[in-house]
This record gives C-alpha cells, structure tokens and sequence, in this order.
C-alpha cells in the first residue's frame, strides 16, 4: 500500500451495494475521485462498478469486505493498492426488532454491522491516517442512534454506539490533520425501507444523502451533518421529552 497518488484523489467507499452507497460514489467519481468499491456481496458491487464506469467512462476497482469479519481488517487494509485519502462507511442493516428482541444472534448481526464492524475498520485507518497526517473519515450513523425507542432499540443502540465513537475518535484526531464526519440521513427512500410508510417531509432520497455528505466531508469540512436539517430540532424534541412520559409514548 503506497501513501500517496500522482493523480487523482482516493476515496474508499465501505457499503457498496447499497442505494446509498452508489449514489455517493457516483458523486465521487463526477467530482473526479478515485472510487474503490467494497462490500461483501462483491458481484453485487462490481454491477454498482459497472454502472458507474458506462455513466462517467472512469474505471472502478472493487475489493471484497465482510464488515463483520474484523480478523480481515489489517489485511484488507494493507492490500489496498495506495492509502485513501477519505473512507467512506455507509453500511447500514436494519434488521427486525421483534426477531432480534428474542434472537441473540440476529441481534448480535444487527450490532456488529452497524457498530463494530464499522468502528473497528475506520478506527484502524484512523492510524494511517494519523500518522500520515490527513485524510477523512466518514460514518454513516442515524437519528435512531439519539434516543432508545421501542421500534427499533436493537439498531438504535449499535447507531448510538457508532455515532459515540465518530465523536470521540473525531475529538482524539482533531489535531493530528484527521477529520471526522458523522452523517445522519433520517428516512431516506432506498430498497432498505422499501413498503415503509414514509413521512415526506423528513425522507431524502438517496442521491440527496449523497450530496450532503460529499459537501460536508470535501467542501464544508463538516462535523455532524444532519441531511435533512428538520432532523436535528426533531431530535431535539424527541430528547427532551421526560422519561415518564416517553415510557408512555408508542415510538
């Protein structure tokens, strides 16, 4: 793995098949990055690739990644073919509360995917990149991350975890030459949520999600990004709302 490009900019995208996932890498690659795709379903990312080069006629490498098999981090990361300069997590699994409530290892799936896996991966280029002295690091978390609800408590937890960590490892690298972003998307329209009866005023569409986070991470140098801003009073109510009486809300 070398440090450093003669050309073009690098950025790593982690969670490749998703809607979201294609959409921030197609704005990677028109704002003329180096895209490398990775995911665990690697036929699925190459598809992504493929769209992607038709659509800009720029080639696009894609690694194969389970983000819950953290033994394969080091290696993946010292097989990459240069350092990138931003790595991207936008892996995301929902899952089913009332499957995982009583299923300890659908919950643990839940958790690893949206908490540890992605910690544990951007927590280690952390170090490259601290020791080059730049680079971005972006998580995609959620709002679910600010307030246990009983909807969804299993995902919202792992988000919680996942955003505490953004703004811890954030803080440590802030002068080290390292930044940290912190995406929180809300509802957004994707095959993810596909049936869900979504409220149109709080729901992006993947390629808004995109844009925010290209802007926030590479132009505003951003550190929390709320896609849609609505969110963050939203979220601001939902936290102030007492215990006692949130315990009798049916969220």
């Amino acid at each position: 793995m070398t440090q450093s490009s003669p050309t073009h900019k690098v950025m790593l995208l982690v969670g490749a098949t998703s809607d979201i996932g294609h959409a921030t890498a197609l704005a990677y690659v028109e704002a003329g990055w180096d895209v490398i795709l990775a995911a665990r379903d690697a036929a699925g990312a190459a598809r992504n690739a493929a769209d992607l080069t038709a659509r800009t006629g720029r080639p696009v490498p894609v690694v194969a990644l389970d983000i819950t098999d953290t033994a394969a981090f080091p290696a993946f990361v010292r097989d990459l073919p240069r350092l990138p300069d931003t790595v991207v997590s936008v892996v995301g699994l929902l899952g089913d509360q009332a499957r995982a409530q009583s299923d300890l290892a659908d919950a643990a799936l839940v958790m690893r995917s949206n908490f540890e896996g992605p910690a544990l991966l951007l927590g280690l280029f952390a170090e490259h990149f601290a020791a080059r002295g730049s680079g971005t690091l972006v998580g995609v978390s959620s709002v679910a991350g600010e307030r246990g609800r009983a909807s969804n408590y299993v995902y919202g937890a792992a988000k919680a975890g996942f955003t505490a960590f953004l703004s811890g490892l954030r803080n440590r690298l802030a002068a080290r030459g390292v930044h940290v972003l912190t995406v929180k998307p809300g509802f957004v329209r994707t095959r993810m949520t596909a049936g869900m009866p979504l409220p149109k005023p709080l729901t992006a569409e993947a390629a808004e999600v995109a844009a925010a986070l290209f802007r926030g991470a590479e132009v505003t140098r951003r550190d929390v990004v709320y896609v849609r801003p609505v969110w963050a009073l939203v979220m601001m109510v939902i936290r102030a709302i007492p215990e006692p009486v949130f315990k009798r809300l049916k969220l």
